[in-house]
């Protein structure tokens, strides 16, 4: 076989940027399901025996048939479908994020001609100034804390120096991972024969699309476009001493004291870097307590671990109403006002000041008007199968849209758990993705991860619906791994139907909590009942029997074993 590979001097114009945090899938050809943020092995270089025997890759420049100036990669795999008469695809993917990239190794698994649009760079939010760079800075502040930590390493019989880091070293950490994972995303879809067309995608219609001067058609299209990082008016961004995330996971300085604005899961990772390399740290959060969105016991434990014995404080209740950058030797200055009152509180002066309030959907440009699609709030409408619906509230034909464009749940593993089950669709198999069995997680020191609701969401459904729910807690401090690792603080927390068995929400803190949750997730998404999850065996001594210990301590009326029902995605 040979792949073609068409270049040309089209400008990448920022098509699509996505990571979200959070999951892909791929070839014709079995293989084993590893992820990262939702990546298939294949962005690590690996593939299956059967592919690397059949597979010989040759490039040569050729002009691909109606790409003008476009770029087009890959463009001639026998692995990649062929499409109708009728169209140049089957499938087309605006965005080449986690989710665009799920979506797309998925489709040529399912026999689909492929193609997938990006402006940026490969990789969207997730890969270049996302999960994976922060993932790569917090993996740095994890080892700083073990190295500083006097009391853990003497517990442990551990003596170790002074620890200290090297700035630039620790950003060149997180750069050449972000690259090395985007490089070898470009090539497993190059690979695998998925067309990847380099230009910014404006729809023109059902089935068509603009990729810079060219137009593309196909039978079904995907807008996976992403996010960009939020920032409220009054807020002045230099990109030196007032940031964003994108800014930050370049780490071109480690301020002595910054500000953080918001303390969900971005600023909560932040937190952690900067402490860890020495930084003072003071929160600014518009609700009345910090964490919002987690569990309230599980941040309230969160808080006594992660902010509390640290170099941080914090301002709650409060708008940071203007920010304006260091200048002239003065410092950044921060205006505080009350939350509801809209009265002053306050004025900080910090050395930096990062912004982490959220972030915002990227769909200007996409051409919306052209199929009568209005957005809310930026956002893409979409129904449970993530069909566009318009402005008349109908169902746009063929057009789809995945990830933090549509708001549902801005993860990376969503948007890629969103792609594949729209190419389930459109290869004829219908498919309703649960997302109250998505997990996320936060990757502080240690980790907090969630999947399902949470105690207050929970007793809300309770009384509404009129059935009556059950807490179980497990502690790290009963498990002997953690006991070795000298890591007992943590706590795992279920919410159940005692009449059923029915998993409603599991939230842990603690050691690995990000790797743990998983089994939590599955049952839900499996419609698995605490009573059968009871007869499962966990080896010992391991972290996972967290786990067992929790639903094991569920107090079930029910003995009978049944699937619970999947319930329609939130």
């Amino acid at each position: 076989m040979q792949y073609s590979l068409s270049l040309s001097t089209a400008p990448a114009i920022a098509g699509s940027t996505h990571f979200s945090h959070s999951s892909g899938l791929v070839p014709s050809k079995p293989i084993i399901n590893l992820r990262f943020c939702g990546l298939r092995r294949e962005v690590f270089g690996f593939s299956s025996l059967k592919q690397s025997a059949s597979h010989t890759l040759r490039i040569s420049t050729t002009r691909a048939p109606r790409s003008g100036n476009l770029v087009v990669a890959a463009a001639s795999s026998s692995d990649n479908g062929r499409a109708s008469k009728s169209f140049d695809y089957d499938l087309l993917i605006i965005g080449a994020g986690v989710g665009g990239h799920g979506a797309a190794l998925h489709a040529v698994e399912k026999g689909l001609k492929t193609a997938i649009v990006e402006g940026d760079v490969v990789g969207g939010t997730c890969v270049n100034r996302g999960c994976v760079p922060s993932k790569a800075l917090l993996a740095v502040s994890g080892r700083m804390r073990e190295l500083q930590n006097e009391h853990h390493l003497k517990a442990l019989g551990l003596q170790v120096a002074a620890a200290s880091y090297d700035r630039q070293g620790v950003a060149d950490h997180a750069n050449n991972l972000a690259t090395k994972i985007r490089s070898n995303l470009t090539n497993s879809m190059k690979a695998l024969g998925v067309d990847i067309l380099t230009g910014f995608g404006t729809i023109l219609g059902p089935h068509k699309v603009k990729v810079g001067s060219n137009t593309v058609t196909a039978k079904d299209i995907i807008i996976a476009t992403g996010s960009v990082p939020f920032v409220p008016k009054g807020i002045e961004v230099d990109g030196k001493t007032v940031i964003t995330s994108d800014h930050a996971l370049k780490l071109e300085s480690v301020p002595d004291w910054i500000a953080i604005v918001g303390s969900g899961y971005i600023g909560l990772e932040f937190s952690d870097v900067y402490t860890a390399l020495g930084s003072e740290v003071t929160f600014v959060e518009a609700l009345d307590q910090l964490m919002p969105g987690f569990d309230p016991e599980i941040g309230k434990l969160a808080q006594r671990v992660l902010i509390n014995p640290r170099k941080i404080d914090y301002h709650t209740g409060v708008f940071a109403s203007k920010i304006t950058p260091a200048k002239d030797g003065k410092p950044v200055t921060i205006e505080l006002i009350d939350a509801k009152t809209k009265e002053p509180k306050d004025t900080l002066e910090v050395d930096a000041a990062l912004i982490a309030t959220g972030r915002a959907p990227f769909t200007k440009g996409l051409g919306l008007e052209n199929v009568n699609v209005t957005t809310q709030r930026g956002f893409i409408p979409v129904d449970e199968r993530m069909r566009v619906i318009d402005a008349n509230g109908k169902l746009v034909p063929h057009i789809y849209c995945i990830g933090d464009a549509n708001g549902k749940m801005m993860l990376a593993h969503a948007a890629s758990a969103q792609g594949i089950s729209v190419v389930e669709q459109v290869t004829g198999r219908d498919h309703v993705l649960n997302h109250l069995s998505i997990p996320a997680a936060c990757f502080t020191h240690p980790e907090i991860s969630m999947v399902g609701l949470t105690e207050p969401q929970a007793r809300e459904k309770a009384e509404k619906e009129g059935f009556e729910i059950g807490i179980a807690k497990t502690s790290f401090k009963a498990n002997t791994k953690a006991l070795a690792e000298n890591e007992g603080e943590g706590l795992a927390k279920l919410i159940y139907r005692p009449d059923n068995g029915e998993i409603l929400g599991v939230h842990i803190f603690g050691l690995h909590a990000a790797d743990l949750i998983h089994e939590a997730s599955n049952a839900i998404a499996l419609g698995t009942r605490i009573q059968d999850l009871k007869l499962a065996v966990h080896a010992h001594p391991t972290l996972s029997e967290v786990l067992d210990e929790l639903f094991k301590s569920a107090k079930v009326k029910a003995h009978v074993s049944s699937r619970v029902s999947e319930p329609v995605a939130v």
